[in-house]
């Protein structure tokens, strides 16, 4: 399998190379500005408002219920329970049995739906009981800007070697330095193939075609995988901070709005189960699952190009229990637990070592593995710094009523 390569222009351009940020959120570079956002976030993740705003979860196992605490815990290394905070997908009775019984240390595991649900949380101090929490790359960035993650040992966290050389030196966190890769995908469409007339390839579609699948389409509940679709159909960056481009991002969007059933993130899925929508914007973890239930459905990367995201582990600067952290990654990225893990959830793997033991129809599969000419247009959604006002101003007119 070749090492992937898609564009990351946080990693090439000076411009956003020191601007952490980057994914599935549009947070501005300068520590004011972060700052902004994290007071506007913690008010509105805790009243509900972004519950649904890039949420990846198929369904919660094996998880119990944490107490919030005001305070961040001293550091023990000798208590046996360590406090997960994770996307529920991550998490399966058989994950934290099976690390019990290696190392006696009991989980308990919590879930967030998005990472501004989980940053709130961690902001406002009621995450400090956690000591490991699946942050996604954007979001290591800004959580290494503000000095939020330890700083890993690598001596203690074996399989460095073994990333493909995508994730060896990731722009979001250069030399993986705060996280360690744990999982990718992409984000693109999932349609219905007998409610379509032909096959969907690209974002063009949903404009070209809006007579036909009007009202039977949906679009992520995210303001820069909505406005990042638009802008690689016209050919620009998905992360760009040209205010003519994004106004021109913004403008395409106003001519699919009448034809939208909604924006949601997770909300097409029970929609498309029962054929009441034609395409859905969707992330790979989602759209591949509800592929493998139904014939019916195909999954596309577009094929002018969509985003790929990387999730990854990472310990929290108020980790109560960081010896248990540690283990926990051990056990988490050993090559045999990895693969039984991310084989259930038909998840692609950043470990060579890892790839090689998933079952041969899923590293086959081009929707798990899309091929290199179609990566090579993918980016990773970068920091865009103050243009996050642009993109914020237009997503409240595209939304509103």
């Amino acid at each position: 399998m070749p090492p992937y390569r898609f564009s990351g222009r946080s990693n090439s351009e000076s411009s956003l190379r020191r601007n952490p940020g980057g994914g599935r959120s549009p947070y501005s570079s300068a520590s004011r500005a972060s700052r902004r956002r994290f007071l506007q976030l913690s008010s509105a993740a805790f009243s509900g408002v972004l519950l649904s705003n890039c949420a990846r979860n198929i369904g919660t196992t094996g998880s119990s219920a944490a107490t919030d605490t005001s305070a961040a815990s001293p550091p023990s290394s000798g208590d046996n329970t360590l406090h997960v905070y994770t996307w529920s997908a991550y998490i399966d009775e058989d994950l934290l049995k099976g690390f019990e019984q290696d190392t006696g240390i009991k989980v308990i595991a919590d879930v967030y739906d998005s990472n501004e649900t989980m940053l709130a949380r961690m902001q406002a101090g009621g995450g400090s009981q956690y000591s490991i929490v699946y942050p996604s790359d954007y979001m290591v960035e800004l959580m290494i800007e503000e000095e939020m993650l330890l700083e890993i040992d690598q001596d203690r966290v074996p399989g460095y070697a073994d990333l493909l050389e995508q994730w060896q030196d990731p722009p979001y966190d250069p030399g993986n330095q705060y996280s360690v890769p744990y999982t990718w995908g992409t984000t693109g469409l999932v349609y219905n193939k007998e409610l379509v007339k032909k096959p969907i390839t690209d974002w063009s579609d949903l404009w070209e075609r809006k007579s036909e699948l009007s009202r039977r389409m949906t679009l992520l509940n995210d303001v820069r995988e909505v406005m990042g679709m638009a802008l690689k159909m016209l050919g620009f960056s998905n992360s760009t901070q040209d205010p003519k481009e994004i106004e021109a991002a913004y403008k395409k969007l106003q001519e699919l709005k009448p034809a939208i059933n909604a924006f949601t993130t997770d909300g097409w899925r029970d929609q498309m189960a029962v054929g009441d929508l034609a395409v859905a914007h969707a992330y790979s973890v989602d759209g591949i699952d509800m592929v493998l239930e139904n014939p019916q459905l195909e999954y596309v990367v577009p094929s002018s190009g969509a985003t790929v995201w990387t999730d990854t582990i990472a310990i929290p600067k108020t980790a109560p229990n960081v010896d248990a952290a540690y283990k926990w990654i051990e056990y988490s990225v050993e090559p045999q637990t990895a693969a039984k893990n991310l084989g259930r959830l038909k998840l692609p793997t950043p470990n060579q070592k890892t790839l090689t033991l998933l079952p041969k129809e899923l590293v086959e599969n081009p929707d798990l593995f899309p091929p290199e000419e179609i990566l090579a247009k993918c980016e990773v959604l970068a920091n865009v710094g103050e243009a996050v006002d642009i993109y914020d101003r237009y997503w409240t007119q595209l939304t509103s009523a």
